[in-house]
């Protein structure tokens, strides 16, 4: 049943329009994720349908009286006095006690006894689970959640992701986790130059299906190409021929009056087929190259590049006995670990653990209160924070690359138009770009400055699917030290190879991928335990490469046929068989 209904929904900014012609339908109980690259609109979409803005044009119907709409806002969008009003109202609609359960659960506790000034150093976790608890609370019909895993710790995801799936109403995901879109949404639709396309499936079969339609749009439009050719040299030879009759009809030669005029009129007529034949001709190319199938259009390519490193020296960083504590609080203690050149690590633990604090002790802005923190003096740190506040709004993207040296400058003009940002967007506003673009933004400039270490702090948040793909493929080919705070598990699952995990008060290393680690947790610790999930994850990565293989096989052949035709269907059957194999043996 359709509970709401948007149809043509349009919406400008001056002379750039973000939604053009927008229709879709929330029916109850739908799980709907809504993606697309940054500054597509979506953000914009979601503001309309909550009532934060008006469209230009269209209309949006709702189909159920009374119809609540909860809108989950990006986390930086929050302030200290927000949540204080929220847990106002709470306590006002004697909500307490459900409040304090949810946030109990998705990992903040005592909340109740929170001071006022608890409120101004908020984590950007911690805003987005206290929304998230009173946007709950409130039981709406539709919920819209605009990228509600960014800074979420793995508890507040998992949290997220059975709530979702027990909630009585729809939900409107806006995000770019890829495992969680694979976990949560059984629709994607995608906004693209202002237009909506629906995907019926979740994340992994969105991608799949985008990249099935693309190579079989190429291949029609590729064999198009030809037939085009051609018909364009069989235009060229009647053209050829038909110039020669005319040549023909119109001689005189010494033959008797009635033969000439004889074979004057056979060459007329000859020379009137052949016209008649090349205007046909024409027109035909006009439909093909109107009417015809159009070029697919490919993904946006962002090419990120952060050189080589350094191999000066094998120890860059080493703590012994390390520990910090804020009043009698102890964030962590007794911890030893140290950093290798080229290791690649992922920093792990729960919202407010004590992550960042250790970050800032690594670049020197903290200091600790017991034990050793000894970094290399060759260890050239460059740092991505999670905050794109820090970037000055009012400044244009020129402003802030201004002071560059004059070859830096040159570097960087071509950097930032690999990627995504051309002459006219680097001169607008940053206050004018979406949060994707800042993210971006950040990372060309942390590019441009000499690195042998990356400390990369949530470096996925705000990014669009394919910009984070291609910052992981560049990060894989990167040979300095990475310490990765993420959230993102197939980030953490490609690039890392070991793991700094906060438990219980201390912080220790563990070697490995971030899977194999979850495996050891899920099974306890106990050996035999482990023994056997890993032989049943051997299994199924066994199957899942058998899978892969013949999908890979499948999609060759689709160009090989024409759409419609029993080949093509047969091939299409067995590819929705084998998508639907893949997508149990992932759960």
């Amino acid at each position: 049943m359709t509970i709401l209904r948007v149809h043509n929904l349009c919406k400008r900014f001056g002379e750039r329009t973000i939604l053009s012609d927008v229709s879709l339908e929330i029916g109850a109980r739908d799980r709907i994720g809504l993606v697309g690259v940054n500054g597509a609109g979506k953000t914009t979409l979601a503001n309309i349908l909550f009532g934060n803005i008006q469209s230009d044009e269209g209309s949006i119907m709702q189909m159920k009286q009374n119809l609540k709409i909860g809108y989950l806002l990006q986390s930086c969008s929050y302030t200290a006095n927000s949540f204080q009003s929220m847990l106002l109202d709470c306590y006002k609609a004697e909500q307490e006690d459900e409040f304090l359960e949810v946030t109990s659960s998705i990992g903040l506790n005592k909340v109740k006894e929170w001071q006022e000034d608890r409120f101004d150093c908020l984590s950007g976790g911690e805003r987005t689970k206290l929304a998230l608890a009173n946007i709950w609370i409130s039981q709406p019909d539709i919920l819209i959640l605009d990228e509600p895993t960014n800074h979420l710790d793995f508890q507040g995801v998992e949290w997220l992701t059975k709530e979702m799936e027990d909630f009585s109403g729809s939900i409107l995901v806006i995000s770019h986790d890829r495992y969680f879109l694979d976990k949560t949404v059984n629709k994607i639709i995608e906004l693209d130059d202002g237009k909506l396309k629906l995907y019926a499936g979740n994340y992994t079969f969105y991608r799949e299906e985008k990249e099935r339609q693309y190579e079989s749009q190429l291949h029609l439009y590729q064999t198009q190409k030809k037939q085009i050719g051609k018909v364009q040299a069989e235009i060229a030879q009647l053209k050829t021929w038909t110039a020669a009759g005319h040549r023909m009809a119109g001689k005189q030669g010494t033959l008797s009056e009635n033969r000439q005029i004889g074979l004057r009129e056979h060459e007329r007529a000859k020379v009137k087929k052949l016209d008649k034949q090349v205007k046909n001709k024409i027109n035909r190319l006009e439909r093909m190259e109107t009417e015809g199938i159009e070029k697919p259009k490919q993904d946006q390519k962002v090419s990120f590049d952060f050189g080589s490193a350094s191999k000066r020296g094998k120890r860059l960083v080493e703590a012994t006995g390390l520990g910090k504590k804020y009043g009698e609080h102890w964030l962590f203690r007794n911890t030893e670990f140290t950093i290798q050149r080229g290791n690649r690590i992922g920093l792990i633990g729960p919202n407010g653990c004590g992550k960042t604090t250790l970050i800032r002790m690594l670049l020197d802005q903290e200091l600790w209160t017991e034990g050793a923190l000894w970094i290399s003096p060759t260890a050239e740190i460059v740092y991505l924070s999670q905050d794109v506040s820090d970037l000055t709004e009012d400044s244009t993207g020129l402003d802030l690359i201004s002071h560059f040296r004059a070859d830096i400058k040159s570097k960087a003009r071509i950097l930032m138009n690999n990627m995504g940002f051309d002459e006219a967007k680097l001169s607008r506003k940053i206050e004018k770009w979406s949060l994707g673009e800042r993210t971006r933004f950040k990372i060309g400039r942390m590019i441009l400055m000499e690195h042998n270490f990356l400390i990369l702090d949530e470096p996925t948040n705000h990014l669009d699917l394919q910009s984070r793909e291609q910052l992981e493929n560049t990060l894989a080919d990167y040979n300095g030290t990475m310490l990765i705070v993420s959230h993102d598990r197939y980030m953490l699952e490609k690039l890392c190879d070991q793991l700094l995990v906060f438990e219980n008060g201390m912080v220790k290393k563990v070697l490995g991928t971030f899977s194999e680690y979850m495996n050891r947790r899920l099974s306890g610790g106990n050996g035999a335990g482990e023994k056997d999930l890993s032989k049943k994850s051997r299994a199924e990565e066994e199957q899942l490469l058998v899978i892969e293989t013949r999908l890979t096989y499948v999609l060759g052949e689709f160009n090989k046929h024409a759409i419609g035709s029993p080949a093509y269907n047969e091939l299409d059957n067995e590819f929705k068989k084998l998508i639907h194999q893949k997508r149990e043996l992932l759960k």
